[in-house]
């Protein structure tokens, strides 16, 4: 029986859908997902090469799957695209219930293309496919990251009627940008005659990540003026992507396509654990809170939530002068939010990147160690 009085159940009554950023094949068969189903609001999982990494180097639950794959001499990354497609394909129907309930807009399962495709526009598409037809569940959601080679994916994607979570957003700009190769996307998939209401789309913001890059150059700089806007910049950024998607989506060209069934591609908020200990641990939740988005946690930023997120309504639309105001005034301290943002995208994908190889060495192990 869910808990209706819980900080995660208020949180879910104001509108906002909480995914799980982690799988692992343990957490699916111990009953761990379940659970946080039924006892902490989880709607949705997203994952990423970092956390099947993670999964990957601990524990004995890929072990019976990683001798059969051995014994077929299956290449490494076959293997690696069978494991975490399994995965998935667990995952979406262990929330299969929810996606009926909700008519797909909760209920999601996410899974990246490879992050090394992520400047290849054709690339990412066609794995995209790949992907998609491999789980082959209705709610699962093909992770793109919103690189300039990206966009072009994100619109073919959509287009052929596959729901996509378009990751590792951090300008505004970008944000635009993503928002028109989604209803681009849309108008294809509409010219070709696709059903519009099936096709959902979130795009997905990072936050803390802004705040440690951001946060790293206030210290530089070392004034009393830099230092209040310390752990600022996360947030304001944030309010005013979901400005962006008030904006865009009342604008005409959303309204036809609305009209024709199309869901609007709904904020996540993505890197809500606090990178800095001296923060609450529930800020990015608490500050974020508004109807119509996503927030993917780590599960110690759910159980910080569950247990003492003080949740007091709409955080964001209220709040949009004073986001304004953070972002100039790090711009008058010489903080140009153009060079953290294209630095933390390039980042992002090297990091991604990273991970992947750490996830190929692991299975790339495992392979040979069952042999």
């Amino acid at each position: 029986m869910t808990d209706t009085t819980s900080p995660t159940a208020e949180l879910s009554a104001l509108g906002v859908s909480i995914w799980l950023d982690d799988l692992s094949r343990e957490r699916i068969n111990s009953g761990s997902l379940q659970r946080l189903i039924d006892e902490r609001n989880v709607v949705g999982v997203t994952t990423n090469p970092t956390i099947f990494a993670a999964a990957l180097a601990k524990g004995e639950a890929y072990d019976a799957q990683v001798a059969t794959l051995a014994g077929n001499n299956t290449s490494v990354t076959d293997a690696v695209f069978e494991i975490t497609t399994d995965d998935v394909a667990a995952a979406s129907d262990i929330f299969r219930p929810v996606y009926d309930a909700t008519k797909g807009f909760d209920g999601r399962v996410s899974i990246e293309v490879e992050p090394g495709l992520a400047h290849d526009s054709a690339g990412t598409a066609a794995e995209a496919q790949r992907l998609w037809a491999k789980v082959n569940r209705p709610n699962v959601m093909i992770k793109i990251p919103a690189t300039v080679e990206g966009l072009q994916a994100i619109t073919d994607t959509i287009a052929e009627g596959i729901s996509v979570n378009v990751t590792l957003i951090f300008s505004l700009e970008r944000h635009r940008q993503v928002i028109n190769a989604y209803l681009t996307g849309l108008e294809k998939a509409r010219a070709a005659g696709r059903d519009l209401s099936t096709i959902h789309s979130v795009a997905s913001f990072f936050v803390s990540r802004v705040d440690t890059e951001v946060d790293k150059r206030l210290e530089a700089i070392g004034t009393d003026e830099a230092r209040a806007l310390k752990s600022k910049a996360g947030v304001a950024n944030a309010r005013l992507a979901y400005e962006v998607f008030e904006q865009e989506f009342a604008s005409e060209r959303a309204k036809v396509l609305l009209e024709a069934g199309a869901n609007k591609q709904r904020p996540l908020w993505a890197s809500t654990g606090v990178k800095d200990p001296s923060l609450p641990d529930t800020l990015y939740v608490v500050q974020l809170a508004v109807k119509d988005v996503v927030n993917t946690m780590p599960e110690k930023t759910l159980e910080a939530t569950f247990d003492h997120g003080a949740i007091v309504g709409d955080q964001v639309t209220g709040n949009y002068a004073a986001a304004n105001k953070v972002l100039d005034e790090l711009a008058e301290l010489g903080v140009s939010y153009d060079e953290v943002t294209a630095l933390l995208e390039k980042e992002g994908v090297e990091k991604f990147v990273v991970s992947w190889n750490e996830l190929l060495d692991t299975v790339s192990a495992a392979l040979e160690a069952a042999k």
